[in-house]
């Protein structure tokens, strides 16, 4: 199966979609789905609710999805795709996905005959992250499945493989964003307030708690209310322009490049990585670029440059987080979860140097 574009040809099209109906794990490594109404890109066995066929576009790979404006899913690790990988870094992937605690990484490198440093050098550069985070990603998924399906709160946390409710409360607070009971409740209790933006560049929602924001998103209003809803099912959500009003006249002025938005509170959810990645974000001067490796640097984590991206590519709040401000080494623009074209023109009244318009 070769997708070289977006688009295929009817009998492709009808096969990646019978293999998204399916949920088909053989066809993993050969193309992946993104959903416009989410913005999202998948493995085609992704466990997550079927999306509506007039709503897919199909993608070779997490290069071009991306570039196409989409992020990787957190659920399915699209970008953590093992095909073509080693078969030992295969095997552990197999490994890591089973029920039960992470193994310690001795253990994994014993079960493939090698050394621990080398296991782990090699698994992180082929599968973007390291044993560890991604054994931890997949059994916070089973937690999610496991909440939604499961009896109880308490049941929920043993058939994911966690020791305790203790451990598992700590873990989820950063992968979930809230408790499990909390997540499972689906953010009963939250009072989030809403504001839509007319700016120079579309339609901007920014959505906050009385903490800080947890939401800046470009799009068309309805679908940005909707997906807001579809993210907070159970929490009180509420239009109230005058009441966000000082931090919605700090993103419009963001997308005049009039100057770099101050430190706005913040209610978002972040792994400890993706802290220091958006804190390194934050520290870009008005008007200049960085590359995914100079973030990497910038964090201490030179060869973590497929991580940096992904952390780019799941900010929550776009602008005050100045993920567009990111750009390949070579100089070129890739991909932006609100659109290359947004991103440009971001790039453009902020006085940054000229970039050559990416491949599309």
């Amino acid at each position: 199966m070769n997708l070289s574009a977006a688009t295929t040809s009817d009998a492709l099209e009808e096969e990646c979609w019978r293999a998204v109906l399916e949920r088909s794990q053989s066809h993993d490594g050969k193309f992946l789905y993104a959903v416009r109404t989410t913005g999202v890109y998948c493995r085609p066995s992704c466990p997550s609710r079927r999306p509506l066929r007039h709503n897919i576009e199909y993608f070779s790979d997490p290069q071009q999805a991306r570039e196409g404006g989409y992020r990787a899913c957190r659920r399915c690790l699209p970008d953590s795709s093992t095909a073509g990988a080693t078969p030992w870094v295969v095997t552990l992937c197999r490994r890591l996905e089973q029920p039960g605690s992470v193994p310690p990484l001795r253990e994994l490198a014993r079960l493939v005959g090698l050394s621990p440093s080398h296991v782990q050098r090699t698994f992180t550069r082929e599968v973007g992250v390291s044993p560890h985070q991604y054994g931890r990603a997949r059994r916070l998924e089973r937690l999610r499945t496991e909440l939604r399906n499961g009896p109880d709160v308490t049941s929920a946390v043993f058939n994911a493989g966690f020791d305790s409710n203790s451990v598992a409360y700590i873990q989820a607070k950063s992968g979930l964003g809230m408790t499990p009971r909390r997540w499972r409740d689906g953010g009963r209790g939250e009072e989030i307030y809403y504001a839509i933006l007319v700016s120079n560049l579309g339609t901007i929602l920014v959505a906050a708690t009385k903490v800080g924001l947890v939401a800046v998103r470009f799009g068309e209003e309805a679908q940005l209310i909707s997906d807001l809803h579809d993210e907070f099912p159970s929490a009180s959500l509420r239009r109230d322009d005058d009441l966000l009003a000082p931090q919605s006249r700090t993103v419009l002025a963001a997308t005049w490049g009039v100057a770099n938005p101050p430190l706005l509170p913040l209610d978002i959810a972040a792994t400890s990585f993706q802290a220091r990645v958006w804190s390194a974000l934050q520290v870009i001067p008005l008007g200049e670029t960085r590359s995914y490796a100079d973030v990497a640097m910038m964090i201490g984590e030179p060869t973590a440059i497929r991580a940096v991206a992904r952390a780019c590519a799941s900010n929550p709040v776009a602008l005050v987080i100045p993920c567009h401000r990111v750009v390949r080494s070579d100089g070129s623009l890739a991909g932006y979860r609100w659109g290359l074209e947004t991103k440009m023109a971001l790039l453009e009244v902020e006085g940054a140097p000229p970039h050559p318009r990416a491949n599309q």
